[in-house]
């Protein structure tokens, strides 16, 4: 009687207030995934989550040269210690990037790239243990490394105007390159701001970009003026972008928005024929845009508001001034030169 009565029915086998973990809770890969999920829910920009998919690989990386398994419940204080030692002193940098000489691929990673991911790694164990996958966070005490700070040896006015002649504007890639390189000097902009335009970001009655908050590394959104020349060239390049069905105004090719790793390796290509001795990233057409910027006569707030910081120490912090400027300003204000100044007035030597 008893079994014809449940006949259909689900049968109940475990206690609901019991948790139940399935196969490779622990896998520092499946915690990650989460950690993904819940990143995108809060509609982070691509770029944080492709931060913490490095972080995540180089974690299983490590774990496996000490013959350990990816697992959460195998890192503690000792484990994080020696995978910062490992980053700084082992890991290979660009190791894997197809845009990188072999001669480039050295080990041990820049203590700002290591900063990084000791940062990185702290943010995923707050979620893995807000999420009780494991009770502690070993990457809390593992200090920042306290590197010294070099000079940024930004491009000078002729050697910006070096790299835009390198670029054959009968090509559409290198047309497309000169437009992308004036838009970064004279926005300003983060590579990845520029190489997100759609044409529907663009006013031309105002001479504005219109940035949108989703496409922003802080998703804060921001007007950003722009000069006649530059206008008129992105106009031209939305004529040749006719051909490809795309809202992007930075196309590769074939019609697929540009990767920024793409415009790096470019750029970098550029810079060899225009014989530029400095490493040229995208990042240093912006400090030295935001340098000259202020060493016109630029206002500082103004400026803060046009490269998207909140806060304006961040301005500070890499619009350095340029050996031009420190020179012009030594030359005026230089202690020998108020010496020598007050060596050459008449002095008296007797008292009446």
């Amino acid at each position: 009687m008893h079994s014809e009565n449940r006949k259909g029915k689900r049968v109940k086998s475990g206690r609901s207030t019991v948790k139940t973990l399935r196969k490779g809770t622990y896998d520092l890969e499946c915690i990650f995934e989460r950690l993904y999920d819940a990143k995108r829910a809060e509609d982070v920009v691509q770029e944080t989550i492709d931060r913490y998919q490095r972080a995540c690989e180089y974690l299983t990386l490590y774990a496996g040269t000490i013959g350990l398994d990816a697992d959460i419940r195998h890192i503690d204080v000792d484990f994080a210690r020696g995978f910062v030692s490992w980053l700084r002193t082992e890991k290979v940098k660009f190791d894997g990037h197809k845009f990188k000489l072999d001669k480039h691929k050295t080990k041990g990673l820049s203590a700002r790239s290591v900063n990084d991911y000791i940062k990185t790694v702290r943010t995923f164990f707050r979620f893995a243990v807000k999420e009780g996958y494991t009770d502690e966070n070993p990457f809390q005490d593992i200090s920042l490394i306290n590197a010294p700070e070099n000079p940024v040896n930004i491009l000078t006015p002729d050697e910006m105007r070096s790299l835009l002649k390198t670029m054959d504007q009968r090509s559409y890639v290198e047309f497309r390159d000169y437009v992308a390189v004036t838009c970064l000097i004279d926005s300003m902009m983060r590579v990845g701001e520029v190489l997100s335009i759609k044409e529907q970001n663009i006013d031309f009655g105002s001479k504005m970009l219109v940035l949108e908050g989703k496409d922003v590394k802080n998703r804060k959104g921001r007007f950003v003026p722009l000069e006649d020349d530059t206008l008129r060239l992105l106009r031209e390049l939305i004529r040749e972008n006719e051909d490809f069905d795309s809202d992007y105004v930075f196309l590769a090719n074939y019609g697929e928005k540009m990767t920024t790793n793409n415009f790096r390796q470019r750029l970098n290509t550029y810079a060899e024929r225009a014989g530029i001795k400095k490493r040229v990233h995208p990042h240093l057409i912006r400090h030295t845009g935001a340098t000259m910027f202020l060493e016109d006569g630029g206002d500082i707030r103004h400026l803060q508001m046009i490269l998207g910081h909140k806060d304006l120490r961040m301005v500070m912090r890499y619009t350095h001034l340029s050996k031009k400027a420190l020179t012009e300003e030594h030359s005026k204000h230089s202690p020998l030169l108020q010496i020598k100044e007050n060596s050459n007035k008449k002095r008296k030597t007797r008292r009446r």
